[in-house]
């Protein structure tokens, strides 16, 4: 069975407006072991990390929520990004949109597209959870108004 994909148009104003991205859902295998290293970034941090969220790993995540992970060194977090935009891929052509390549740093030219991207990748691995719960975790209440979604594949 393919992994679940989404495919996020910008529509926020700046050099970005426009441009297509595909994301893809880790396999279950690769994003526990993500939330595994993230759990235990916190744990070495000094975050206090109880042994039911610990165990849990992405869903342990989401329910202790992000801020827990301001406490992350930045020499820990930074693979932990780096790896969450593995998971996007740029549609480089808008009239072609199953081709798509993967993301090289000169694909995005803002900041908040980045912010948006990660927390379209968190709220695609977290679409196990409760509404409220990846809200949470997420900062999302509603639909992000400055992307379109299209459909998942099966």
């Amino acid at each position: 069975m393919a992994r679940k994909e989404i495919q996020i148009t910008i529509s926020a104003e700046g050099d970005d407006r426009g441009k297509v991205f595909l994301l893809r859902r880790m396999s279950a295998m690769r994003a526990e072991k993500w939330a595994t290293r993230a759990l235990l970034a916190l744990a070495r941090s000094g975050v206090d990390v109880p042994d039911d969220v610990a165990s849990r790993g992405l869903a342990g995540i989401a329910s202790y929520g992000v801020h827990a992970l301001s406490g992350v060194q930045f020499a820990e977090a930074e693979p932990l990004l780096d790896e969450m935009m593995q998971c996007v891929e740029v549609v480089p052509d808008r009239n072609r949109p199953a081709f798509s390549r993967p993301l090289v740093e000169e694909d995005i030219d803002e900041v908040g597209t980045i912010l948006l991207l990660r927390r379209e990748i968190l709220a695609l691995h977290l679409g196990f959870l409760p509404p409220a719960v990846r809200s949470i975790f997420t900062g999302q209440t509603t639909g992000a108004s400055e992307i379109t979604s299209t459909s998942p594949s099966p």
